[in-house]
């Protein structure tokens, strides 16, 4: 496709970047650490790590791993939501050449039995209020040991309080639980600085992290992500957001879960990558301390999903912060809403810049202009190195305009999928493709618009609705909190529309709804039915799970 996006390119921004700058993940963060290590790096519950401290530490757990036979290419996995001991254990990890294995705490023993053994994992670090789930799965896997750490290892202020903690920022009490090859963080680190670390030649091809996702197709699958493709997608968007940077003094809101790849990417290692704060934030469930936590830290950069940046919307007390410092705030893993994107900028001032990614691409691919003051329901331009084609159902490429599946080339892209070339071969294709399973389309200024996930398209009586079009109009309606679409068994239409509707006031009501739409959409796209719920269903991130409300529709 021709690269229509590069005459729109912010002044400044390469067309390409080097994704063999630097020969690992690590040897990228330790280039940050040589200039700025006296910097802080990472902040959780009030205690701080400098980069040089987070470095050593890195290298004490890279050197417990070699000593307990950990060779280059096995795999790790890492259990924790977000707090330091997670950044200490990733960066040791890739240092010792080992893959990190990123695992939701909050899975149940199945699906963490699933990922242990598709993954070939026999050990596992998890934090203390999680690892009842560990010894439910021991039965059906085979660990070697399990790494139990508790928040207060890296805060040793809070060893009194850490049952109050355990409630407060976790929401899940440490249960008693019973594992025979259970080793403490702590003896791990003390074993760990009585040894000598011996580097390991980490090169770009080497696998990084092992990135579970259900990708275009339904089982999970790991993602192999090589040390290149991330350093590519750190430099690609560093390039990108560099100029509103100053290199040493960016203080990053961690919200979003370290364990997800739009986290680690777009917070941890590019920020590291600017030698800037990461505030990690353990549970942003508890709205009141979130809110606590923009007060106290004047944050300058956010990354998050569309539900995020309404819940704090709907808080009075975030609503009344003073939040100009906030200059970078970027919205990925799910659509952003136009109604959501215009309260925060009349009442923030800020402007939400809209980019997409996906696990398989590591993840960002394109990202809206910085210099974009409104919204304009795009997911922006190809970011520096990425190519963008529109295809049909044969692969064909389409023209400017037309609407097909999305696909994405640029060093970014994953080796493939982890014992599972069958899955790879399905979205691989020409030289180096990718398909996304998204339906979208390219206009003549470059501009990539995401119509809707193939999967999720709704077909009206031959017509195709796609539900984010749909929601983006009664998200607008007064007195809607959160929507989210889904089509369901119609017996004249063959499927209907059904919006499912969080509402912010009780006198809200369906005939409101479908009167307002009828003003902005044809008849076919009306919702047939209206349902109003106390919550959605979201997965990790926050984005909204629309699989799930078709589930209980079939039900």
């Amino acid at each position: 496709m021709e690269k229509v996006w590069l005459k729109n390119y912010p002044k400044g921004i390469p067309e390409n970047i080097n994704p063999d700058i630097y020969p690992s993940v690590t040897a990228m963060f330790d280039e940050t650490v040589k200039h700025y290590g006296e910097r802080p790096a990472v902040q959780c519950l009030e205690h701080t790590l400098d980069y040089q401290t987070l470095y050593e530490e890195s290298v004490v757990f890279a050197a417990y791993l070699q000593s307990v036979g950990f060779k280059k290419g096995d795999r790790l996995a890492l259990m924790m939501p977000n707090i330091t001991q997670y950044l200490i254990c990733m960066y040791g990890a890739l240092r010792a050449g080992v893959i990190v294995v990123n695992i939701n705490p909050l899975y149940t023993e199945r699906e963490l039995e699933y990922q242990l053994k598709d993954a070939d994992v026999d050990t596992v670090v998890v934090m203390a209020n999680f690892a009842s789930t560990v010894e439910l799965a021991l039965p059906f896997v085979k660990l070697k040991r399990v790494i139990v750490t508790e928040v207060a290892d890296c805060h040793p202020w809070m060893k009194s309080k850490i049952i109050n903690f355990a409630v407060k920022y976790v929401k899940k009490a440490v249960k008693a639980y019973r594992i025979p090859q259970a080793v403490s963080y702590k003896s791990v680190m003390r074993k760990g600085r009585s040894q000598v670390f011996q580097p390991v030649d980490v090169q770009g091809d080497d696998i990084a992290f092992l990135q579970y996702t259900g990708g275009t197709t339904g089982i999970a699958k790991g993602a192999m992500l090589s040390h290149r493709n991330i350093i590519a997608n750190v430099e690609q968007s560093f390039a990108w957001i560099k100029p509103k940077f100053t290199i040493g003094h960016e203080r990053v809101a961690v919200i979003l879960p370290l364990y997800h790849i739009f986290s680690l990417v777009a917070n941890a290692l590019i920020f590291a990558r600017a030698a800037s704060l990461c505030v990690l934030i353990p549970n942003p469930r508890d709205l009141k301390n979130l809110v606590q936590a923009f007060a106290d830290n004047h944050f300058t950069a956010l990354m998050g999903v569309n539900t995020l940046f309404s819940t704090l919307l709907n808080r009075k007390t975030f609503r009344n912060l003073d939040l100009h410092e906030l200059k970078i705030i970027i919205a990925g893993g799910m659509a952003l809403h136009e109604a959501v994107a215009k309260k925060w900028n009349k009442i923030t001032g800020s402007t939400i810049l809209e980019g997409f990614g996906l696990t398989e691409t590591s993840p960002i691919t394109c990202i809206n202009p910085l210099d974009a003051t409104g919204y304009n329901g795009s997911i922006g331009l190809p970011i520096s190195s990425t190519e963008v084609m529109i295809i049909d159902d044969e692969e064909n490429e389409l023209p400017l305009g037309e609407a097909g599946e999305l696909c994405f080339r640029g060093p970014q892209v994953m080796q493939g999928y982890w014992k599972h070339p069958e899955e790879s071969a399905r979205v691989f294709f020409g030289d180096g493709w990718v398909k996304t399973g998204d339906v979208a389309k390219v206009d003549d200024q470059g501009y990539v618009y995401i119509v809707d996930r193939k999967k999720d398209m709704i077909d009206v009586a031959g017509f195709n609705v796609y539900p984010n079009e749909v929601e983006s109009v009664v998200a607008l309606c007064p007195g809607v909190r959160e929507v989210a679409v889904v089509g369901v068994e119609h017996p004249v239409t063959g499927e209907a529309v059904k919006a499912f509707i969080v509402k912010d006031y009780d006198t809200l009501t369906k005939g409101d709804i479908i009167a307002f739409c009828k003003e902005k959409l044809v008849g076919y796209k009306l919702p047939k039915r209206v349902a109003f719920v106390d919550e959605l269903p979201k997965n990790n991130v926050g984005k909204i799970l629309r699989r799930v409300l078709r589930e209980k529709e079939v039900v």
